[in-house]
C-alpha cells in the first residue's frame, strides 16, 4: 500500500488548449495531501496550520463537499454510499490547496478513497468554477496492471467560458508517493484532443519549516490562481475566442460514473 500520510507536493502546473485556438500556460505551485483522519493531529503539531480555524495555512471542511456543517469524512462516506460502496474505516486522502491567510480556490480537488484492506475503492473529483458553483464526479476504481489510475467521464459541469460542454475527461494519476502526477485530458466525442492539464509534484514532509518555505516560495498562490484564471481568459479573448453561454449547473451536485466493482473486499 502506498504511504498516503499527509504531506506537501511542490511542483508545477501545465495547462494547454489545442482547439479552437492553441494556448499554453505553465506555473509553479504546491498542493497538499491531507489524510482526513490526521487533520486534528496536524493542527496540534504545527504552529502554522489549523483545522477549521484561521491561521497562515488552514484546512476547512466547509471548503469541500456540500460546504455545510459536519465532518468531511462523513460527507465522503455518504457520497460513496450512493454508489453502494463502503470503506469500512479505510483511509481517505485529499489532494488540494489549503487556505493561505484565509483564502483558497481549488479548481480541482482529488480524493483517494481506500478500503480498510488497502485497496483503492474509488476516486472523487471535485470541480469548482469561478462562478461559485461546484460539481463532484465519483468513479469506482478498478485494478490496473500499470499501477496508474486511469478513468474517464463525460463533462457535465460548466468550467471555462471558452470551452464547449461536449467533452470527455480522461484522468491519469499516479498513486501518492515520493512524487505525484495528476493529468486531465479533454477530448471531443470523436477523440480529438481539446485540453491537457497536469500537475507534477515532489513530496515534502509536513513541518513548520516546510510550510514557511512554501509561504516564501508561493506567497500569493491561492489569490494568484484566481488572478491567473482571469488573466488567461483575457488573453484568450484577445485571441478571438468566442464566449460560450453558461448553462444551469446540474440539478444533482454528484455524478456517479460506472458501476461498483466489489471484487476487492468492499461491502456493497
Amino acid at each position: 500500500m502506498t504511504d498516503l500520510g499527509s504531506c506537501l507536493y511542490a511542483g508545477e502546473v501545465i495547462h494547454q488548449r489545442f482547439a479552437p485556438r492553441r494556448h499554453r500556460l505553465r506555473y509553479r505551485m504546491f498542493q497538499m495531501l491531507f489524510d482526513l483522519d490526521e487533520l486534528p493531529g496536524l493542527a496540534t503539531r504545527l504552529k502554522l496550520f489549523s483545522h477549521n480555524r484561521f491561521n497562515i495555512f488552514s484546512f476547512h471542511d466547509a471548503d469541500h463537499g456540500l460546504g455545510g456543517a459536519g465532518s468531511l469524512r462523513s460527507y465522503v462516506e455518504g457520497v460513496l454510499a450512493t454508489a453502494q460502496l463502503s470503506l469500512a474505516g479505510g483511509r481517505i486522502a485529499l489532494l488540494c490547496m489549503p487556505r493561505i491567510f484565509g483564502h483558497v480556490f481549488n479548481p480541482l480537488s482529488v480524493y483517494y478513497c481506500h478500503h480498510a484492506n488497502g485497496a483503492l475503492t474509488a476516486m472523487i473529483y471535485e470541480v469548482n468554477n469561478t462562478f461559485g458553483q461546484r460539481h463532484t464526479y465519483l468513479i469506482p476504481a478498478a485494478e490496473q496492471a500499470s499501477g496508474l489510475i486511469e478513468q474517464s467521464c463525460e463533462k457535465l459541469f460548466y468550467v471555462s467560458p471558452f470551452m464547449d460542454m461536449e467533452m470527455i475527461y480522461d484522468f491519469k494519476l499516479t498513486p501518492p508517493g515520493e512524487t505525484i502526477v495528476t493529468v486531465v485530458n479533454g477530448k471531443d466525442s470523436e477523440g480529438t484532443p481539446l485540453l491537457y492539464a497536469a500537475f507534477n509534484g515532489k513530496r515534502r514532509g509536513l513541518s513548520d519549516r516546510t510550510l514557511t518555505g512554501a509561504l516564501l516560495a508561493y506567497p500569493f498562490q491561492t489569490l494568484g490562481v484566481v488572478a491567473a484564471i482571469h488573466w488567461e481568459a483575457l488573453k484568450l479573448a484577445v485571441k478571438g475566442m468566442r464566449l460560450r453561454a453558461r448553462p444551469s449547473a446540474p440539478a444533482a451536485g454528484l455524478t456517479v460514473v460506472g458501476a461498483p466493482t466489489p471484487s476487492r473486499g468492499e461491502a456493497v
